[in-house]
């Protein structure tokens, strides 16, 4: 019997049922059918294929709760960082005319992506209509992206505000990207010009994970060795590596 008592036997019981919960939720979601745009900067395109077709991850390699609390804290706080900025002056839209979340449809529908929000005005300093991206990231993280910027610190970010000013068209002023260190509640920004030729090659990748899904052909994989960091980390690396 569980001793309720007991204070950590209290919290691992409620994190339990918690976590169970919002796994039951995860489950009875529906796949999203298309591949987004917030992807394509990884590592590996066999990875983002796997993604793309729903291919079962390997067991035990799913979401957990523990993970999908911190997904729901990232979503919490862009929507407090929202109110901070229009308290700051800034004119930001999140949704169109018919409360629609901003984004893109392209392939069709095959390819998709949602943006945080565009800034069409605010205080001076700041060039507008802008793209606006948002992240909530550990202090590690954080850090490590306030030391090297965006591009270097986090690929995958930076890959798909090239993309949503691409086909957003608002790649004439700079993208404004902020990050909240959830730790310290500090905030981080930075202007991210457009990058064109980022855009235009996570593009073609699409095109590539698109097409060679779609013909049943199984691209190669970005690395040698099962051990590489990015390969222990995938959900579906027992299935890759078993593949020949």
């Amino acid at each position: 019997m569980i001793d309720f008592n007991s204070s950590a036997s209290l919290s691992g019981r409620l994190q339990e049922l918690m976590d169970q919960a919002l796994e039951a939720e995860r489950d009875a979601t529906p796949a999203r059918e298309y591949l987004g745009a917030s992807r394509l900067g990884a590592a590996c395109e066999r990875q983002l294929q796997y993604e793309y077709a729903k291919a079962p991850v390997d067991h035990g390699r799913g979401f957990s709760g523990r993970l999908l609390r911190i997904f729901e804290r990232g979503h919490r706080t862009e929507d407090m960082v929202i109110r901070w900025l229009r308290l700051a002056g800034f004119n930001l839209k999140t949704e169109d005319a018919n409360g629609h979340q901003f984004g893109f449809s392209v392939a069709g529908g095959r390819l998709r992506g949602h943006v945080d929000g565009v800034l069409i005005g605010g205080p001076e300093g700041f060039a507008y209509p802008s793209l606006w991206e948002n992240k909530c990231l550990g202090a590690k993280s954080w850090r490590d992206v306030e030391k090297n910027k965006l591009a270097a610190s986090k690929p995958v970010y930076a890959a798909q505000i090239a993309l949503y000013q691409s086909y957003l068209e608002l790649h004439e002023h700079p993208a404004l990207f902020t990050a909240v260190n959830a730790d310290t509640m500090e905030i981080y920004a930075e202007l991210i010009p457009f990058d064109a030729g980022l855009a235009q090659r996570m593009s073609d990748r699409a095109a590539r994970v698109i097409t060679a899904s779609e013909a049943g052909e199984l691209l190669p994989r970005s690395f040698t060795d099962s051990a590489h960091f990015e390969c222990k980390f995938c959900a579906w690396s027992q299935r890759c590596w078993r593949t020949k």
